[in-house]
């Protein structure tokens, strides 16, 4: 933008230059170019102040300013490397300073392959020191071992980043061009309870929306239900049998898990019965009005079980199921069929992808479609109509041979190119029982979402009661709210905490523990450092005053490990957009409230008079570190979908 500022603005001098010169066009002619360049100016200046006033409210990278810089002083170091190493990475010691260069050990080993040079890592290291560039942030660096180049950020800097955050709220580093990302989560299927299976999907995928909405992506959330395919077929007949008056009065099916096990005890077990299903489908695919009501009947009673759980869970999804892309399958087998991709096994029409084993099976040898078309249909419709440049499908580790094919075939066909679209499977392992098998109910069954979700608000009021919360301490209110808040939230953290591509064993013992890294002790943590301030009767406003007026000291050592560790937060985010795993969001904020512990007990923010117990002192710049720590909590929580409550 600022070059084509300076285009413009010469273009503008030029165009006065006419007049000047005795050059006569069209003068009508000169004074619409003149006023549509001067629009396009005014239109460019003023969207980069707007940009540059939200890069000054943003947080800092502090470790991408370093690369930056680091990056700038190994160009300046070694011009003819193509591509050398950056690594800087946090200091796991103080005594090794804030951040540490390692890039020296790599280029050693560059220079000795490419131009056969001997040179001592460390002797890499000094050459690079002395080239790092005038910056803001770095107070001195130091070089240690065989070549690990340490880094002492300023105090001054990191005080001035926290008044920021204290003054601007958590605003993430700006993106650049605003890009579009679909993804694709939960999918239970119509006429089948959501069980313990969908629990991760829904979870993961809510959480990495809230993620890339808050990093100012524009996203849509898709929930690609199972709502289209031969299962209906069966279901229709049964409705008719049972509820034939169906077309006038509303059926009154209140267990659809049982009307579904029924359905298909008799599809399996009658004859008669399995025909009229097989004619059900046909009718139904040949969009008849009475089989396409009977369809919207049975979607509509399954969709109400599923908002119950969303409605807990507080998710929010935009149903776009298989039968959405049921018209688009038809093209997808001639455009497969016209790049002659398409071979015939058996009457089958099938696409054979390089580098993968099995084949995907575009069409039946009865002409039905399958799930390899409506997944192609899918993945052409968000690339090529929605133009998502990022596209996450959040499914179980199970599928990933599947996914990866159709996504091959994508590529195959020409539909995206993946130096330019990002398409990614956001794998994840499966929900264990505390006897590490696959988590069943005693009776062999997938234990069903809206029982587990029943089961932890009572043992989260039962926790709630064990601490007598409900005594003294809270209201009923307070009480209802923190009792959600801990259930879901404690539900929510123990997968989000997990590395989501391991299995993971659920256990409400371990998830309701307030010791440790869990939602419990986390959301404790928070409400006490929300209190210091309340207790010491400093309000919002006074605290707002105070971040503007205070510098904030960071003499103690305690003062300058949380300070820094604030600060983390835009890499941390940064780290999962990258590699869309939230469990380092679960370890931050764990590192973060017990790194905020240190800090309240060895730093006083209030000081009291032992004998009257009255406050005689309040340490406002250490207030404000607590707000700094309660602030990016918050914003943390809310990318997990946990509900802090103020009161615990």
């Amino acid at each position: 933008q600022e070059n084509e500022i300076k285009l413009l603005t010469a273009e503008i001098e030029r165009l006065k230059n006419f007049g000047c010169l005795g050059v006569s066009p069209s003068l009508e002619g000169l004074r619409d170019e003149n006023a549509k360049l001067k629009y396009r100016l005014n239109f460019l200046q003023k969207s980069l102040q707007e940009e540059r006033s939200k890069t000054a409210k943003s947080m800092i990278n502090i470790n991408s300013c370093l690369q930056e810089i680091f990056g700038a002083a190994i160009q300046a170091a070694y011009p003819d490397l193509e591509n050398p190493p950056l690594v800087v990475t946090p200091s796991q010691q103080p005594k090794f300073g804030d951040y540490q260069c390692n890039s020296a050990m790599g280029i050693t080993q560059i220079l000795l392959k490419t131009k056969e040079q001997k040179v001592s890592p460390r002797e890499i290291a000094e050459k690079i020191s002395k080239n790092i560039p005038a910056n803001e942030c770095i107070e001195k660096v130091e070089i240690a071992g065989p070549g690990f180049i340490n880094v002492h950020l300023r105090k001054d800097f990191v005080s001035k980043q926290l008044s920021s955050l204290l003054m601007n709220g958590v605003q993430p580093p700006a993106i650049g061009k605003r890009k579009k990302v679909v993804v694709d989560f939960s999918s239970p299927n119509i006429a089948k309870e959501m069980h313990v299976g969908h629990l991760r999907s829904t979870i993961i995928g809510e959480s990495m929306c809230r993620l890339f909405e808050f990093a100012g992506y524009d996203v849509l959330r898709l929930n690609h239900l199972g709502d289209w395919g031969t299962q209906f077929g069966m279901l229709i007949a049964h409705l008719q049998d049972k509820f034939p008056d169906y077309l006038t009065v509303s059926p009154p099916i209140g267990d659809l898990q049982a009307f579904y096990k029924e359905s298909k005890r008799r599809f399996d077990t009658e004859e008669e019965f399995k025909k009229r299903a097989y004619q059900c489908v046909v009718l139904l695919q040949s969009k008849n009005p009475d089989f396409i009501k009977a369809w919207e009947l049975i979607c509509d009673v399954s969709r109400k079980e599923f908002q119950k759980i969303y409605n807990c869970l507080d998710i929010t999804l935009i149903e776009r199921g298989e039968s959405f892309y049921h018209e688009m399958m038809k093209d997808i087998v001639k455009e497969f069929e016209d790049k002659g991709f398409v071979q015939v096994d058996d009457g089958r029409k099938i696409v054979f992808v390089p580098g993968f084993p099995v084949p995907l099976t575009i069409m039946k040898s009865d002409g039905g479609y399958t799930y390899d078309t409506s997944d192609l249909a899918a993945l052409k419709h968000r690339l090529c109509e929605e133009k998502a440049d990022i596209l996450i499908y959040v499914v179980d580790s199970g599928q990933s041979v599947h996914l990866q094919t159709v996504f091959a075939a994508g590529q195959m066909i020409g539909w995206y190119d993946p130096k330019v679209t990002r398409v990614a499977h956001a794998a994840f392992g499966v929900v264990l029982g505390e006897d590490k098998k696959k988590f069943k109910t005693r009776s062999g069954d997938s234990v069903r979402l809206i029982d587990l979700l029943e089961e932890g608000l009572k043992r989260a009021m039962d926790k709630l009661k064990d601490k007598e919360r409900d005594k003294v301490v809270l209201t009923a209110e307070e009480l209802k709210a923190a009792q959600t808040s801990v259930a879901f939230g404690c539900i929510k953290y123990a997968d989000l905490s997990h590395n989501r591509l391991n299995d993971y064993v659920f256990s409400f013992d371990k998830m309701l523990d307030d010791r440790g890294n869990t939602a419990a002790y986390l959301l404790y943590a928070f409400t006490r450092i929300r209190a210091i301030a309340r207790l010491a009767n400093i309000d919002e406003q006074m605290l707002r005053k105070a971040a503007r007026e205070e510098v904030l000291i960071l003499d103690h050592e305690k003062e300058w490990k949380l300070g820094k560790c604030i600060l983390r937060f835009p890499e941390i985010l940064q780290k999962i957009l990258e590699d869309l795993l939230l469990h380092t969001l679960c370890d931050y904020l764990y590192e973060l409230a017990t790194t905020f512990t240190e800090f309240y007990d060895n730093c006083y923010c209030v000081e009291k008079d032992r004998q009257s117990g009255q406050i005689v002192k309040v340490n406002m710049w250490r207030l404000l570190l607590c707000e700094a720590t309660a602030t990016v909590m918050a914003k943390g929580f809310d990318i997990l979908g946990i509900k802090p409550v103020q009161r615990m």
